[in-house]
């Protein structure tokens, strides 16, 4: 796990000090080791920040193959590393290294060319400098598990894994882009391929791209898609049977996935809130390795309503783990908010990153790699609005358009809780949904802001067609005719997963030099649960059903049929007391009252605008920290 810099110049536009403070801007990533390749004939120059984990002794970066025709930077893990080095020495390629992951993409990119893609099994992002066709190739992994920004500009092309590398190069854009704000305030992150900065781009999971250097010193840009997430379903109802032979495939599938993510030459562990997913994570671990050998890691709160610890601890009693947990006061963990807010790469609004980095820094005391449990909730149907779904069906079935806008006002009567998930967020968020097509309602119900709200905070008007763009086109990626289980899942699962959870988890973890696995998003799992029906991912108003069914062999049901809590903040009451306090914009005057608005309703009560304070704050917090 590492962090990757690099540009191609045209003479007098970058040299190997712009690359040392782009690359060193990257040292969080990669706190093991550094390195630089600088190819002046072509403008090439290629940094890297390195975390070792595999191969400790052979896999430094820069890496080149024997003969120097290629030369790469590589952040990530392949799993199939392994499988993929006996296939090329069966074709008569010699490695220099012993087991690195890193030598088995340059041979296998000699080998297969952009094809050797499909063949990974793994999360990264690269760039090979192929030296004999003139070409500089990047590329993401399928779900975006590892960041990838780049723009081309002045005579430069470059790439990083962060904003904050490549605003060190001095030809890099600076102004804000304002509509990734929009989106920001419509979703509560920047969906790819937006950057908060305009000119700045994400190469989206799942795509890659080629610089064509013999056209110019600068050379030509172009990208694609390489894959692309989408169900395939078996139209025929399954019989108990078929049920039965799925859940057995699931679980074998998912102890595969597991362990393969136990490979490193460096302690590692897993994080366990006591939840499905990352307790089905942690008991298949304890499968591959040594009794009493396997630790895990949680964070808990004094605040009960926020606080998973009694279910952690009971998941690794019942699995026998060694467990590691540390409660934090609330009051310390807002302190903490200002340093994490102005080391944040770009503004997001997901109110668990502080818990997520909170866990990531305690568990990276002990350990160097830690598996998760993320994509579950995606894959599988997990989350609250997926049971939702039904209702609002209902709902806009049997109560007349015409009363929607009174029921919805009465609704704003409820007395605000800030408890985690109540009861009246639930009702006044669906409701809200509910005020829009089909199509709008999954990030209106999960947005800090909707769209009149963002017209008036920005002062102009944005369709919601443009404001929503991704999650329509992730909804409709379905196909015509789908049920709407499989349409929320192409939304979580292209959308929130790379641009929320993933980004999230990725920063929190790596601004701790840690290294966060994923085994639910393995490929072998992810094609397996592309194919299965929605009954049997939400049935009976059961989330992940089928999930639930394939582990209970190996958990409990108390863990597997527990009400699900979430990884929570309190930012309600922080907000209402004036513990936490958005500073109101200068320079927009629209914003200014919109934000002196909220700050009012939220403090006496009348309305919850959590998501929104929380939004404008970090964003205020991000500009400080950028201006430093």
């Amino acid at each position: 796990m590492c962090g990757i810099a690099g540009f191609v110049a045209s003479r007098g536009t970058g040299d190997r000090e712009i690359l040392e403070r782009m690359t060193r801007a990257l040292a969080h990533r990669g706190p093991d080791a550094e390195g630089y390749f600088v190819d002046t004939e072509s403008g090439v120059h290629l940094g890297h920040r390195r975390l070792s984990i595999v191969d400790l002794a052979g896999g430094s970066q820069p890496m080149a193959t024997a003969d120097g025709d290629l030369v790469i930077v590589f952040n990530g893990e392949i799993y199939n590393h392994g499988e993929l080095r006996t296939q090329l020495q069966s074709k008569g390629y010699l490695f220099q290294s012993d087991h690195s992951d890193t030598e088995v993409l340059l041979e296998g990119y000699r080998e297969w060319g952009e094809g050797m893609l499909e063949r990974l099994n793994g999360m990264f992002a690269f760039a090979i400098f192929d030296k004999v066709h003139r070409k500089l190739f990047i590329a993401r992994d399928r779900f975006g598990k590892k960041p990838l920004y780049w723009f081309q500009r002045d005579g430069v092309f470059a790439f990083a894994s962060e904003l904050s590398a490549l605003l060190r190069h001095p030809a890099s854009p600076r102004n804000e882009s304002l509509i990734a704000l929009k989106k920001y305030f419509a979703y509560g992150y920047i969906p790819a391929p937006h950057s908060v900065i305009e000119g700045i781009g994400k190469l989206p999971g799942g795509w890659c791209g080629s610089l064509d250097l013999t056209t110019g010193m600068c050379g030509t840009w172009s990208s694609r898609q390489w894959w692309e997430f989408r169900l395939e379903p078996s139209s025929a109802e399954p019989t108990d049977g078929q049920c039965h032979r799925w859940a057995e495939e699931l679980l074998e599938r998912l102890d595969g996935a597991v362990k393969r993510r136990l490979m490193a030459d460096v302690p590692l562990g897993v994080f366990l809130s006591g939840g499905i997913d990352s307790s089905a994570i942690a008991a298949l671990a304890t499968r591959h390795l040594p009794a009493g050998r396997l630790r895990t890691f949680s964070v808990g709160f004094t605040d009960p309503s926020f606080d998973e610890l009694p279910y952690a601890r009971e998941a690794a009693a019942y699995i026998g783990s060694v467990h590691e947990s540390e409660v934090l006061d609330l009051s310390r963990a807002r302190e903490l908010i200002p340093g994490l807010l102005a080391r944040l790469d770009e503004p997001m609004g997901d109110g668990s990153l502080l818990p997520t980095w909170l866990l990531c820094g305690f568990t990276r005391r002990h350990v160097t790699v830690a598996l998760g449990g993320d994509g579950g909730d995606e894959l599988f149907a997990g989350y609250d609005p997926f049971k939702a779904l039904h209702a609002a069906d209902l709902y806009t079935r049997m109560v007349p358009q015409a009363i929607h806008p009174a029921i919805r006002m009465l609704a704003t009567r409820l007395p605000v809780s800030h408890a985690n998930i109540s009861l009246d967020f639930k009702i006044k968020r669906m409701l809200r949904g509910l005020s829009y097509e089909e199509r709008f309602r999954l990030p209106v119900w999960m947005g800090p802001l909707e769209p009149n709200q963002i017209d008036e905070y920005f002062g102009e008007h944005t369709s919601p067609e443009e404001l929503f763009s991704e999650a329509i086109e992730a909804w409709e990626s379905a196909g015509p005719g789908a049920n709407p289980v499989d349409r929320a899942t192409q939304f979580f699962t292209r959308l929130y997963l790379q641009d929320d959870i993933l980004t999230k988890v990725d920063r929190a973890s790596m601004l701790h030099g840690l290294e966060a696995r994923s085994p639910f998003l393995d490929l072998e799992v992810v094609d397996f649960a592309r194919k299965l029906p929605h009954s049997v991912k939400l049935r009976g108003g059961t989330t992940k059903w089928i999930l639930k069914k394939a582990l209970e062999p190996v958990l409990p049901a108390s863990i597997l049929y527990r009400k699900k809590k979430g990884f929570g903040t309190p930012l309600g009451p922080w907000f209402r007391e004036g513990a936490l306090a958005p500073e109101i914009p200068v320079g927009k005057e629209s914003a200014g009252r919109f934000v002196e608005k909220a700050i009012r309703s939220h403090r006496t009560g009348r309305g919850d605008e959590r998501l929104f304070l929380w939004c404008q704050h970090v964003l205020a917090e991000w500009r400080k920290g950028t201006a430093r």
